[in-house]
């Protein structure tokens, strides 16, 4: 496995802190053979790279899938032995794409728990802005969302307070675990704050257009005489391979049009 950078970058429980899981389960991933060890250090101490924390994001992922760990190491024993940080990045936002929308609620600190890190009020609006969280109904403070629902319930509407009538608890928030690691990193990028709401509406206007356009396509190809389980199966069928395509395409278009930029200046 290489690395991004030179020297690896994270002691475990900065690796466990950052992947939002315990010390414990870091090991136990390690003891069963799907994560690579550290590099030893000074004093015996492993260190562990951003490839150990992508890779740790996908094992959760897979996971979250429903994938046993026997299942989860087959899988990774597949994977190509020197893929780099970003492309396990890529390979886990195909594998996030097959499951539903599952918002959750969740207090404060279950949500830094995730997230890896402290989220101050700053952070929180920007996540608000990005439509990765918002604050559940009833719940204080300040962010708030001004766009849609991280994830409304089967009819459109955004979805009720709990069964019991009460409102949210203060500091509890609908979050998307699915879109949560990448709102994270997205706190990092040195872009100013509208750039990336901005490249967000262009990803938002062009990924509708091509969804349109292919489920027009599938509605010919299937014909009117199809029923709907057959429908459904060709479209469950068909989902995963979609996206592989578009991301794979996305990133060479996108490598080209860099290429061309980097030529010009």
């Amino acid at each position: 496995m290489t690395t991004d950078t030179e020297e690896p970058t994270l002691t475990v429980d900065e690796l466990a802190a950052r992947a939002g899981v315990t010390v414990r389960t870091v090991r136990f991933y390690s003891s069963k053979g799907l994560l690579p060890p550290p590099v030893i250090g000074p004093r015996r101490v492993g260190h562990y790279s951003q490839e150990h924390l992508a890779r740790l994001a996908l094992i959760e992922e897979l996971q979250r899938q429903g994938m046993t760990l026997a299942a989860i190491e087959r899988h990774l024993q597949q994977l190509p032995a020197d893929l780099s940080a970003q492309d396990l990045a890529l390979h886990r936002a195909v594998v996030a794409s097959w499951a539903p929308d599952a918002a959750e609620d969740v207090p404060r600190e279950e949500l830094e728990r995730r997230a890896g890190r402290p989220l101050g009020e700053e952070d929180l609006e920007r996540l608000v802005a990005m439509n990765i969280i918002e604050r559940a109904e009833g719940a204080s403070g300040t962010a708030h969302s001004s766009g849609s629902p991280a994830a409304p319930d089967s009819s459109g509407s955004p979805a009720a307070p709990d069964s019991s009538g009460s409102p949210a608890a203060p500091d509890t928030f609908r979050v998307d675990p699915a879109l949560l690691a990448l709102g994270v990193q997205l706190l990092d990028v040195p872009l100013a704050h509208e750039s990336i709401l901005a490249a967000r509406g262009v990803l938002l206007e062009h990924s509708r257009a091509a969804a349109r356009e292919l489920s027009a396509l599938l509605r010919e190809a299937v014909g009117e005489h199809e029923s709907v389980e057959a429908v459904k199966s060709l479209s469950a069928h068909m989902q995963p391979l979609v996206v592989q395509a578009l991301l794979t395409t996305f990133q060479r278009s996108l490598k080209a049009e860099l290429r061309e930029w980097l030529k010009e200046s």
